[in-house]
């Protein structure tokens, strides 16, 4: 089935495309240092493998998953560890993290990469080895891919696997170039990719103004049933709920995962790493960053993670006259930075150099009051009521922002974006996740703080009734030994005058008292 559906609202946007994806990848040079976060994915943080002054190889895992979502991390280049601690990331916060900091020793020498036949392997042996390769979602969330490759549990066969082509945020083109240039290895992923899950039908949604990369990958997919679909260029579109709904007609349940009706989906870029990872034996050491805005010259780079950003920023030529702020991401859901020093890792799609007056980032406008204009409304993509969202944010009524589904909002800009009065309505929708998350957390640590007190109180009681029982026992045992007799009372009075009899007898009829004790003081009676 060929057709195609449409989800609600959605924007055209300036795409800004051309100034970054007009020549091939290009290769930044490696820098004298790398500084490796450890905290590259959703889930727990890897735990370390190294110390530092530890010389470490190209490849090798420096951090291993701890915890079934988690990721490992591997140093991605051959150097010396020389700090463990914690650096500035690139974060929403701009808090720090912990890293694992490398010299690089210029030699770029390889562990010992081991390529696995999936074939010949059990699926869960596939996983293991793509978790232990620290392969994780490389459209942004980095959510650990083994854990979305692994069906047991959830029943049945899955439907449609969907492979994400549609890189519909402004200026970001890294996917359409690798789409171009590397589609066989996409396809070599996306054959791992359907060993593991055994879906019905594999579809790959594609922006229809890429027509290189749509191009590309059916030729690449010739010979097999993978179907590629040129799909409307409409923001947000590479969303997965709204992909989902483009190629297949489904809608995601509220607080519902894609399994859940039958869909699994992954970015292109994700594809290509599995083919690494399993086909050569290379974990996640790189991916290909979009450079663009005000700088010299905007190019898609491939780069080493642990990279500074400034180090790419200067491969680029530098800033161009105008730079206000550095964002990681695109313009509608990117994030800026406060620092250019921090380092690339798996979830850096994009750095855009910001000016006031390119595309989507005008200058910041003065906030004004809400006119109810429904402009929100008519472009929310998950169709839900923006309006009443704000006032329940903005009110820390967060319990009535829940029922108005603030948690099926996908933070993609859109109301924020069409809003004539400027309100930061995303923002406010963050907030409200984050108590909301606040009060979770509060409520689990006052729950376990009320179990631990519970188990306490029970542990006591347990073992005041166990100590009661014991003396229960012992009760009648002491008053068996303790029990007097007529009998018993005269033994040792008996006892008493038979010692006592041979001094009586041998003392003279007349002695005295102090004769007899001083008879007895004698240690041997005369013979």
């Amino acid at each position: 089935m060929s057709a195609l559906f449409s989800f609600h609202g959605g924007l055209k946007t300036t795409r800004h495309k051309t100034e970054s994806n007009q020549q091939p990848i290009l290769v930044n040079p490696l820098p004298p240092q790398l500084t490796v976060p450890l905290r590259q994915h959703i889930g727990a943080i890897a735990k370390p493998l190294v110390q530092v002054g530890d010389r470490v190889l190209k490849g090798q895992m420096i951090a291993q998953a701890d915890g079934y979502i988690s990721a490992a991390v591997h140093a991605p280049s051959s150097g010396v560890v020389t700090a463990m601690e914690l650096r500035p990331v690139p974060h929403p916060s701009g808090l720090s993290d912990e890293c694992i900091v490398i010299e690089t020793d210029g030699e770029e020498r390889w562990i010992e990469r081991q390529p696995l036949d999936y074939r010949q392997l059990h699926p869960s042996e596939v996983r293991g080895a793509l978790r232990s390769a620290g392969v994780v979602g490389l459209g942004g969330a980095v959510f650990p891919s083994a854990v979305k490759l692994n069906l047991e549990g959830q029943g049945g066969q899955l439907d449609t696997l969907i492979l994400n082509g549609a890189e519909c945020e402004p200026w970001i083109s890294c996917d359409d170039r690798i789409m171009r240039e590397r589609a066989d290895e996409i396809v070599a992923g996306l054959h791992i990719m359907v060993h593991l899950l055994q879906p019905r039908e594999v579809l790959i949604g594609i922006e229809d103004d890429k027509v290189e990369a749509i191009a590309a990958m059916r030729e690449a997919c010739a010979g097999t049933n993978y179907q590629v679909r040129a799909i409307p260029t409409l923001y947000p579109s590479g969303s997965v709920k709204q992909l989902i709904k483009l190629l297949t007609g489904k809608e995601i349940p509220v607080d519902g995962l894609p399994a859940d009706i039958g869909v699994q989906c992954f970015n292109v870029a994700t594809a290509q790493t599995v083919h690494r990872a399993i086909d050569l034996g290379e974990p996640v050491l790189s991916r290909v960053v979009t450079v663009t805005g005000h700088v010299a010259r905007p190019a898609n780079v491939e780069v080493l993670l642990g990279t500074p950003f400034s180090a790419l920023i200067a491969f680029c030529g530098g800033y161009r006259d105008g730079v206000e702020r550095l964002i990681m991401g695109g313009p509608m859901m990117g994030f800026a930075l406060y620092d250019d020093e921090v380092p690339v890792t798996k979830a850096t799609n994009c750095i855009l150099a910001a000016g006031a007056g390119i595309g989507e980032l005008t200058p910041e406008q003065p906030q004004m009051p809400c006119i109810r204009c429904g402009a929100c409304v008519e472009a929310c993509p998950a169709n839900l009521l923006p309006q009443q969202l704000y006032w329940h944010a903005r009110a820390k009524e967060f319990d009535k922002a829940q029922d108005y589904h603030l948690f099926s909002c996908i933070e993609c800009g859109c109301c924020s974006y069409v809003c004539p009065s400027h309100i930061p309505l995303v923002q406010f929708y963050r907030y409200a996740k984050n108590e909301i998350w606040a009060q979770e957390k509060e409520k689990q640590k006052a729950e376990l703080a009320r179990q631990r007190h519970q188990a306490r109180l029970d542990r006591l009681e347990r073992e005041q009734k166990e100590r009661d029982a014991k003396l229960r026992q012992k009760a009648p045992r002491q008053a068996a030994s303790t029990a007097v007799t007529p009998e018993a009372d005269k033994l040792p009075i008996e006892a008493a005058v038979a010692r006592a009899k041979p001094h009586r007898i041998a003392a003279p009829a007349d002695a005295s008292p102090a004769s007899v004790a001083a008879d007895d003081d004698r240690s041997e009676p005369n013979s």
